[in-house]
């Protein structure tokens, strides 16, 4: 795992949480680059839900995996747009087929490639299936551009991304740090839910820092190459000049430095946003 992008070793480690919490969704959205290229991080992540495995585990011996690496696993569908467009009938023998009972009476996956590319009318056909899902039938939808889909489809699914130089997903506790390091007074206001709930000690530190940095480091990029950018990061960056992220990222930087040979954390912590409060 050493050799891949900041974003898909980001997306690896989610799709673990997910496995380990025992946490997985009915519907994920996951934004990718290249079908080609990608498939396997989509694959990989489908062979931990049948087989509930960790990452670390796909490479062990395992016949189910073999099925699937052979696409003979038969409770795996893939739909495909049929011309430009995802058709209304295809969603509709994608129902019919799954209304029947498992072949292996596991977990049922449907991929839909150029989720994008869904028509109104077989989008409609499809919401209900994942609004009012079944037990054991899980939803990959796959785009190379989030923000082409329809928001009503969005609304119902988790999403993931493996897109280089996409933002990553910003969960509510890492919104919360973002928000306390840009606008570092907060802090102080929220110190209690910042130190009990979302940074309880060195190590979520760390990985939280790092994924802020990454934040900061991508909104940078994408701004700079006028890419979409997430409504959430744009609220909170509004105000910010990027000679002030920079500044902020090079804090950030050095005070995960620091914060391997910090004995006691929660002082480290409060140097941190004293730095961050006067800019330097």
């Amino acid at each position: 795992m050493d050799n891949i992008s900041v974003v898909k070793k980001n997306y690896i480690d989610y799709i673990n949480k997910i496995i380990k919490n025992n946490k997985v969704s009915h519907a994920y959205l996951i934004e990718l680059n290249n079908y080609e290229e990608d498939m396997k991080y989509i694959f990989d992540f489908i062979k931990m839900i049948i087989c509930n495995i960790e990452y670390s585990d796909l490479d062990k011996e395992n016949n189910i995996i073999r099925l699937i690496d052979d696409n003979n696993y038969p409770d795996i569908k893939i739909i495909e747009p049929d011309g430009a467009t995802i058709k209304k009938g295809q969603m509709i023998d994608l129902q019919r087929d799954y209304s029947n009972k498992s072949l292996l009476d596991g977990k049922r996956i449907y991929v839909i490639k150029e989720a994008d590319k869904l028509n109104p009318a077989s989008a409609n056909t499809i919401l209900k299936f994942l609004e009012e899902p079944e037990e054991d039938i899980i939803a990959i939808l796959l785009t190379q551009n989030r923000y082409k889909i329809l928001e009503t489809i969005l609304s119902r699914c988790q999403i993931l991304t493996i897109k280089e130089n996409s933002m990553p997903i910003i969960e509510d506790d890492l919104y919360d740090l973002l928000k306390c390091v840009i606008n570092p007074n907060d802090f102080y206001i929220k110190y209690s839910s910042i130190v009990n709930d979302i940074i309880q000690d060195k190590d979520i530190a760390k990985e939280k820092l790092e994924k802020i940095e990454n934040i900061i480091i991508l909104y940078l990029e994408n701004k700079y190459n006028n890419k979409e950018i997430d409504e959430k990061l744009i609220k909170i960056f509004k105000d910010i000049d990027s000679n002030k992220l920079l500044n902020i990222l090079k804090i950030i930087e050095d005070e995960i430095k620091r914060l391997e040979f910090n004995v006691n954390y929660k002082l480290w912590l409060d140097a941190l946003f004293s730095r961050l409060t006067i800019g330097g």
